[in-house]
């Protein structure tokens, strides 16, 4: 299924406008969601409004917005009404500045979303901007969702990628966390050193696609044994050993590392759907 546009509008830097959309760029299919059901019948529940003050379940088109300016007291908005705050984000994202995007803290990043050019004449303005923009990212406004972000936007293979950003007052201060303050301010120069050499022999270029998702894959058994008839077996897990000496610890860890690079590794065939069904007990009737 084709991507749908989020958003239309322009993008513009000074006095060059594009017309662009903009796409999600994750799936949110791709985790295992639950629906609510009754336990006694196992059908599935329905989200009702109901309204208090007449006693009965409200239709969607009798549903407006309100604002609640004073305990108990609300203003309605109607669409018009909304419709009036049209700041210029609403239809163009402006980048007013400039810089790297490796100066932005992670921090602040929140949410991935992809740009394309809104039609074929603007596709060859599109592809100026993407390498004008190599190295950079351009700041700008958006608003979506009923707000205004701060975004970022960076070139990506063939298009632009946007983030949306976080606010400053929407970020704790480390400071609030009460734990940190029993963290020492100075170490043991030894331990950090071998600290470091037990790190750098886990060193390597990252490929997030090379990650998988172990609680899902291990819930979709859970799924398939159910679905099968069969009860799952869990594994007894293993406590994690309290580290007293930290020291003898590091030392532990460089051995094993320098130990499994002497033994050459054995390729492990990954576990069929068959043989995951062999830890599965038959339930007892």
């Amino acid at each position: 299924m084709a991507a749908r546009p989020t958003w239309k509008g322009h993008m513009k830097i000074s006095l060059v406008t594009v017309p662009v959309r903009v796409f999600p760029a994750t799936d949110a299919a791709a985790t295992i969601r639950f629906n609510q059901l009754h336990s006694t019948c196992q059908t599935r529940l329905q989200q009702k409004r109901w309204c208090t003050t007449c006693d009965c379940e409200v239709e969607n088109t009798e549903v407006v917005k309100g604002y609640e300016f004073e305990r108990g007291r609300y203003v309605v908005l109607e669409d018009d009404d909304l419709a009036k705050a049209r700041t210029e984000s609403t239809r163009i994202i402006n980048l007013e500045r400039f810089a790297d995007m490796a100066s932005i803290d992670p921090i602040f990043v929140e949410k991935p979303y992809y740009l394309a050019p809104d039609g074929a004449i603007a596709a060859s303005a599109f592809a100026v901007i993407r390498e004008a923009l190599e190295g950079k990212a351009g700041i700008g406004k958006l608003a979506l969702y009923g707000r205004e972000y701060a975004v970022a936007i960076q070139p990506r293979e063939n298009g632009l990628v946007m983030y949306t950003l976080r606010r400053k007052n929407e970020v704790r201060e480390m400071s609030a966390i009460e734990e940190l303050d029993q963290v020492p301010t100075e170490v043991n120069g030894a331990e950090v050193a071998l600290a470091r050499q037990v790190i750098a022999n886990f060193e390597g270029e990252i490929d997030l696609g090379d990650t998988v998702d172990q609680y899902q894959a291990e819930l979709r058994s859970v799924i398939d044994a159910k679905i099968a008839g069969e009860e799952f077996v869990v594994k007894e897990e293993e406590a994690p050993t309290k580290v007293v000496d930290l020291m003898a610890a590091l030392r532990k860890s460089l051995d094993s590392v320098s130990a499994s690079k002497k033994t050459p590794a054995r390729s492990t065939p990954a576990r069929s759907t068959a043989a995951r069904k062999t830890t599965r007990k038959r339930k007892q009737a």
